[in-house]
């Protein structure tokens, strides 16, 4: 059995999936677009221009994506996010930095914790979204 994350953007993300994937696998390492399948022209639930399936990997982990410009009454939601664990000081700065820029949101921001406060995650966590509506939670695991 393997259980693979599914995105699925629509609404006011639908038609920026690609531009998505493209910015993810240029700041995660040992990640690559897999494979992306768009729409035939006519066919229901989207146009050329939108993946209608693709597979892309972060960091060696995969995820499947789509998008539909259906009027879904869904969207992404920080309930459910995407948790990366960070292995240097450097990485979680950078990565929290790129992730919650231009026009992302930081919900928690990245701190550091000394017992107080400690969420039981690790030295430094940090909580934001991206531009695109997928939240992103980064711990530092040193």
């Amino acid at each position: 059995m393997k259980i693979t994350t599914f995105l699925t953007f629509v609404g006011s993300q639908c038609g920026k999936a690609e531009e998505a994937i493209n910015f993810y696998t240029s700041i995660f390492p040992n990640s690559e677009i897999k494979r992306i399948q768009k729409y035939s022209d006519g066919e229901a639930g989207g146009t050329p221009e939108l993946i209608k399936h693709g597979v892309f990997t972060l960091n060696g982990t995969d995820y499947m994506v789509s998008e539909s410009n259906y009027n879904h009454a869904w969207s992404f939601t920080p309930g459910i996010s995407l948790f990366v664990s960070c292995n240097s000081e450097e990485e979680i700065q950078t990565l929290f930095a790129k992730l919650s820029s231009n026009g992302g949101q930081i919900m928690v921001p990245l701190d550091n914790y000394a017992g107080e406060g400690d969420y039981g995650f690790g030295e430094k966590f940090g909580w934001c979204g991206d531009k695109y509506g997928i939240s992103w939670q980064l711990n530092l695991t040193e």
